[in-house]
């Protein structure tokens, strides 16, 4: 689509004005920082020398085609936050998107040595808890929780911190009950 191209591009611009300090990658809830998420973007992370590489839409093998492609010699970060997965639900099974998001850690790793990995757990997608992509996406997490070396790449799942008591999925803390609000 033109406009993926156009924020793929804008990406690769905006790493080779270099001063860049920290990544985030992933997809659209990752994009979302600079739409419902601005605010709390500016307030913690502009200031830190932050660059969005989300694209809506993405999936594993889309993030790994534009690590491929975009230019990372004029940029140091300090931390690369990884969120990436949850669209693959329909194509792969846990162990398939596990592998994906593992190649994009070992990715990201090869390219830029001196930057440790905040690897995020999929975040939880449907209400209910028993829901076929809940399931799905908890297994791959079980699977990138081993990712944590305790040195380069740190695992953090946030998962439960979204779900009521019930393990259900409110709808005032993710509407459609995959991006989060503010």
């Amino acid at each position: 689509e033109d406009w993926k191209v156009e924020r793929h591009n804008a990406m690769k611009a905006r790493l080779l004005e270099g001063n860049a300090d920290l990544l985030f990658i992933g997809d659209s809830i990752t994009q979302g920082w600079e739409n419902g998420g601005k605010d709390v973007w500016d307030y913690y992370y502009a200031g830190r020398n932050a660059v969005n590489l989300g694209i809506s839409g993405d999936r594993t093998f889309h993030v790994l085609w534009r690590l491929d492609d975009l230019d990372f010699s004029k940029v140091s970060p300090k931390l690369a936050v990884i969120m990436i997965g949850t669209n693959n639900r329909v194509l792969h099974n846990a162990a398939q998107i596990a592998e994906g998001v593992t190649a994009i850690v070992q990715n990201v790793r090869t390219k830029l040595p001196q930057t440790k990995v905040l690897l995020l757990g999929i975040f939880p997608r449907e209400t209910a808890p028993d829901a076929d992509y809940r399931v799905k996406m908890a297994e791959a997490n079980k699977l990138l929780a081993n990712l944590d070396d305790g040195q380069n790449v740190f695992f953090l799942d946030i998962s439960e911190e979204f779900l009521n008591d019930d393990g259900i999925l409110p709808e005032d803390i993710m509407p459609d009950a995959l991006h989060p609000n503010t």
